[in-house]
């Protein structure tokens, strides 16, 4: 038990944290009185039973934890196994990316299973659930929807027999819990919530699935310990001017955590892209100077991509340099490189540069691919129709080798990409410029 100093309106009886002149209730003047609260304090969540003792790894009985499906193959990959009960998953993304529709698909599929499902809203009123949920073809019984802020009406679910199988909570930065101080999404809130809620989860088997906020730097808003204290946290990404989602799994007690799922977005909600291999391509001519196709990797999956680039004469003082998809200070190293190793003047042109569809990516090896595309448009000459690139520059103009190689190999084979640029086919960028556009340095 823990205690703590309140102050009680002596006139209506509201309570305070702290001392103030006038009761924010009944507005009434020196009226507030010093009282003690005492709370019960949060067990260690996620932990397991304390012993007196250590004991043999090996003697001890095992779990069954029977995953069940999620109704989407896909999905029950990337989570390693399905469902697993008593299992707490965090789910993260930006405003308007998709979250409650996937995950009010996700409930509507579970309901279609034979599956009780319970979606938690503090965000939208039920009239609205019910309109969404319609529109998505969704209604149905064992679709269950509650509206509230209150996290004792969370747990109040699941007391007795009759607990959901699955409860998700959107989001756990609209709910209170009488054991914290501060408004709903503060630190302390969110960590009494999220703490309360996995606790019971996991002494009940329903599955939990909580919805974070982002901040503006993308990452997952509310103390580190939310993502420490869950099984799983994913993470739904995506440009809202595009169709494409993608959602990845950046931590998983029961499976995989480099995996990830392409959906699309339509009328009637996410739709998984089963092979997403040429997704990203679209419509291209490859008979256009300035753009290349790259093979990359996101988690174990290959992606053929376009890389587009424009290099064009400045007449500004500072020339612009502009990266969409990946970072614009690889953009200014892979520059760099370029003018030292093939010296080339590029200090008086405007260079841009980007990866179509959508798609951002961090993998190092679609650095060959962008200077091939630079090249091509430097040159003002289209490369080869069903070229593929993946390679690492580094600062000495050397091509290095990439992680997953055989993955992107037998992936660009299977797709009839000829030729095919690598560090095993091009070791440096003056043999690239020689193949490609027959230039000695």
């Amino acid at each position: 038990m823990k205690t703590k100093e309140a102050y009680r309106c002596a006139e209506c009886g509201a309570q305070s944290p702290r001392w103030q002149g006038q009761c924010a209730a009944c507005k009434a003047w020196n009226t507030l009185e010093p009282i003690t609260v005492t709370k019960k304090a949060s067990a260690p969540v996620g932990a397991a039973a304390a012993t007196d003792k250590p004991c043999l790894l090996e003697d001890l009985a095992s779990e069954n934890l029977q995953a069940r499906t999620s109704g989407m193959d896909s999905l029950d990959d990337l989570l390693g196994s399905g469902l697993v009960p008593g299992a707490a998953i965090l789910l993260g993304g930006e405003p308007g990316i998709g979250k409650s529709t996937l995950l009010l698909q996700l409930a509507g599929g579970q309901a279609r299973l034979g599956h009780t499902a319970v979606y938690l809203s503090g965000e939208e009123s039920l009239p609205q659930l019910k309109s969404r949920a319609d529109r998505l073809g969704l209604l149905g019984p064992g679709l269950l929807a509650i509206s509230t802020n209150k996290v004792e009406d969370a747990l109040s679910i699941l007391d007795g027999p009759d607990a959901p199988e699955l409860l998700i909570v959107d989001s756990v930065q609209t709910l209170a819990s009488p054991l914290a101080d501060g408004i709903p999404g503060s630190v302390s809130q969110v960590r009494a919530v999220s703490a309360e809620l996995v606790e019971k989860t996991k002494k009940t088997g329903t599955t939990l699935i909580l919805v974070g906020h982002v901040t503006k730097d993308g990452q997952i808003a509310g103390p580190k310990l939310l993502e420490h204290m869950v099984d799983t946290v994913l993470y739904l990404e995506g440009d809202r001017k595009h169709f494409s989602r993608i959602l990845r799994v950046l931590k998983n007690r029961f499976g995989p955590s480099d995996e990830l799922v392409v959906f699309t977005m339509k009328e009637q909600g996410l739709e998984v892209v089963e092979d997403p291999a040429t997704f990203f391509l679209g419509t291209r001519d490859p008979g256009l100077s300035g753009t290349a196709m790259a093979m990359a990797v996101d988690g174990q999956r290959p992606f053929a991509v376009e890389v587009q680039a424009l290099v064009s004469k400045s007449f500004l003082s500072i020339p612009r340099r502009t990266a969409l998809g990946f970072d614009t200070n690889r953009l200014n190293l892979l520059l760099a490189v370029l003018e030292k190793r093939l010296r080339l003047n590029l200090g008086g042109y405007d260079i841009y540069a980007k990866i179509s569809g959508g798609l951002a990516s961090r993998d190092p090896g679609l650095d060959l691919a962008v200077i091939s595309a630079i090249l091509s448009s430097f040159y003002d000459q289209p490369l080869p129709e069903s070229s593929v690139f993946w390679g690492e520059i580094d600062l000495n103009g050397q091509v290095r080798p990439v992680a997953a190689h055989d993955v992107r190999l037998k992936q660009a084979k299977r797709l009839g990409h000829e030729p095919v640029c690598h560090s095993g086919t091009c070791a440096t960028l003056s043999d690239l410029q020689r193949v490609l556009f027959g230039k000695e340095q």
